[in-house]
Parts: C-alpha cells; structure tokens; sequence
C-alpha cells in the first residue's frame, strides 16, 4: 500500500462536512471543529496540497437530466492498441468514466445515453473500434448504495 497521509479528528470533520455538503462554508465547519473558519480554510487548503481533497463538485441526477440508468461496459482490447484506444475512449461524451481494470476485461467504463436504442447504437460502435475485441455489458437497474463517506474502520485505526 502507498505512504498513506495521516488524519487527524479535524481533518476527518472537514472531510466530513465537506462529502456531506460540497457547499458548507467554513464557518459551519468551524463551528462544530471548535476552530475559527480561517483555522479551517488553512486546513482545507492544507488537504488540497496533500491530494486529499482533489476536487470538490456536484454529484448529477442523470435521470432527472432525461438519461437513461448508467451501462458499465468491459471491454477486452489489444495492449498494443492500448494508449490509442483509452484516447479515443476519453473523447466519447457518453464515457462518464473509464478504468483500467483486472480480469479477464482491462478496461471498464461507466456511460450513460439519453435512451436505450442510443446505447445499442453506441455500444455497436464501440465493437467497431480496432483494438477492442470483446465487449459486454451491465445496465444498472437501480441504485441500492452510493457512497462518498470515508470508510470508519481505516480511519479508526488512524485517529
């Protein structure tokens, strides 16, 4: 495992804080850290410079946007094709997300289409492409865990 950052009971507060509400302002932090909110605006800047913290952004209902469930899909591809391939991968709108993964797939990406039909479409394409010699795919049905929380017993052993 990498050198991994230490956390203290603060840090672990605003990192809190801040999965729970990208938006909390420093003063609501500093509140319930017991520290002045230029305390905290330090400490967030601090997580920032560690690689903590890499962004801090909206999370999307896509449904609500007219979009379809996502679609994970494998895809089992030519490694000397590889760099090529994860280029044109990462140009594709419908790619929200791309992997290198273990297995019997390398690649692994999560995308979304406004419709069904746009996904066959996409996804014919997408086995089209040279270098990619196998595909298949998951459409999700329904959400049952989405997390941003930091895992409890890591941080136990840390604090």
């Amino acid at each position: 495992m990498p050198n991994a950052v230490t956390l203290d009971k603060i840090d672990h507060t605003i990192l809190q804080k801040l999965l729970e509400d990208g938006r909390a302002s420093f003063s609501s932090i500093a509140k319930e850290a017991k520290l002045t909110d230029v305390a905290i605006k330090k400490r967030v800047e601090s997580l920032i410079r560690k690689g903590i913290i890499s962004s801090i952004g909206a999370n999307l209902n896509y449904k609500v946007l007219g979009y379809e469930s996502p679609i994970f899909v494998q895809m089992r591809t030519d490694m000397g094709k590889h760099k090529d391939l994860v280029k044109k991968l990462n140009s594709f709108d419908y790619v929200l997300e791309l992997y290198q993964v273990l297995g019997e797939y390398n690649l692994m990406a999560k995308i979304i289409v406004p419709d069904l039909e746009s996904a066959e479409r996409f996804i014919n394409d997408l086995g089209l492409i040279d270098g990619i010699s196998d595909i298949k795919t998951q459409l999700v049905l329904s959400e049952l865990k989405k997390s941003s929380a930091l895992p409890t017993q890591a941080l136990q052993k840390k604090l």
